[in-house]
């Protein structure tokens, strides 16, 4: 590809509009293990070859993590040795990193539903902000809590994950959004200049055909997809602390499983009910006014590929009618191994790494990213040559 078939928008937040999205779990799953996926992909491992790996595919903006539980050693005491070479190798490559702060992992000393968990989380966010103020001279981009509304539900709702819960979601909810909001302010005092990353799973969910008078039920649950962003900024249950300073770039999480009949299958594209995904970054546009990016997208297998041209071409159509997306992030950029049982993953572009630290590539994936740049390309080119 040359210059002319990259995507790059004016006044784009980030540096690609392509992100590669490395998995950074570290939570304790249903049996109780320790999960921590920056070291089962060996991405830790291979940090430079894999930023590199990405800048092949013109990829210069990456999700990535740190893991709480290996930084904060003990309470107040911070050791970020498993993070400085993550920095070192953004500084060497170029690359543009988004921070997740908490992608559902902290000490197992913490209960996560006290005010004491608010505090460490603060103290570990201040000292990493003061780490970044003093390596890097980029903007930080940062994402405080990973998708608070399935956080929520899957750790204190279900108890598929810690804090291994149920009905306590909303709960937890209201204690992940407080935190959020001081986690904010912390870093507003060290980085003032830092923009924040909101990333929240965006669903759609319809009554089963012969169930009729379950609708308004149905739109009810439906429409909680939206508490999180909506505490976060002050719209729902104020005394949180909430206000719209606080919801700054929203993230929308979207895969093929993310529409459903309620009690019943998934919904695929082909469904007459199915509603296109331009739609559904178009209401939440109208809903916040808040610049958007993709923050999470893949599938599984043989499905990697299409469903990539799907979303691609949805959010073209959303951006032709006014919506500000800033980008996509196909998620995760590596297969890794899945949460509950190790199975392969094959839902990446790139495979597990071999004793080189060499990756093999899923080339239909490839193929059609190299063809959505530039379609992508194109649209930016059509925008710019039109005369209105």
């Amino acid at each position: 590809m040359n210059s002319k078939q990259i995507f790059a928008p004016e006044g784009a937040l980030f540096k690609t509009f392509f992100i590669g999205g490395f998995e950074c779990s570290c939570h304790r799953n249903q049996s109780g293990k320790r999960l921590d996926l920056l070291a089962s992909t060996q991405h830790d491992k291979y940090i430079l070859k894999d930023y590199l790996r990405l800048q092949q595919y013109h990829i210069s903006t990456a999700r990535s993590g740190i893991r709480w539980h290996l930084i904060e050693t003990s309470p107040g005491r911070y050791d970020f040795s498993t993070v400085l070479p993550m920095l070192q190798a953004a500084r060497q490559t170029g690359m543009q990193i988004i921070w997740d702060l908490c992608h559902y992992g902290w000490p197992d000393d913490l209960d996560i539903f006290t005010p004491e968990f608010i505090r460490r989380f603060k103290g570990l966010v201040t000292a990493f902000a003061k780490l970044l103020r003093d390596e890097t001279e980029t903007i930080p981009f940062l994402c405080p809590m990973n998708e608070i509304s399935f956080f929520a539900w899957a750790g204190a709702d279900k108890g598929q994950i810690n804090p291994f819960q149920k009905k306590r979601g909303h709960e937890l909810k209201r204690q992940l959004v407080r935190t959020t909001v001081e986690a904010i302010e912390a870093i507003w005092q060290i980085l003032p200049q830092a923009r924040l990353i909101q990333p929240e799973p965006a669903i759609h969910i319809i009554p089963k055909p012969d169930r009729p008078h379950e609708r308004k039920k149905v739109e009810n649950y439906c429409r909680a997809q939206y508490q999180a962003w909506d505490m976060l900024c002050g719209r729902l249950e104020p005394d949180l602390g909430g206000a719209e300073k606080y919801l700054d770039i929203i993230g929308i999480n979207y895969y093929y499983h993310n529409q459903w009949i309620a009690g019943g299958p998934t919904l695929n594209q082909r469904h007459p009910l199915y509603k296109p995904f331009r739609q559904i970054l178009q209401e939440n546009y109208e809903r916040y006014s808040r610049p958007m990016f993709i923050a999470e997208t893949g599938a599984e297998g043989k499905a990697r590929a299409d469903w990539l041209s799907y979303v691609c071409s949805e959010v073209r159509a959303a951006i032709e009618a006014g919506a500000p997306i800033h980008g996509i992030c196909l998620y995760p950029i590596l297969n890794h191994l899945g949460w509950e049982d190790d199975r392969h993953c094959r839902n990446g572009l790139w495979d597990h790494a071999d004793a080189g630290g060499d990756r093999a590539i899923y080339e239909p994936l490839a193929h059609e990213l190299r063809r959505q740049h530039c379609l992508f390309a194109q649209m930016e080119t059509k925008k710019q040559d039109s005369p209105h």
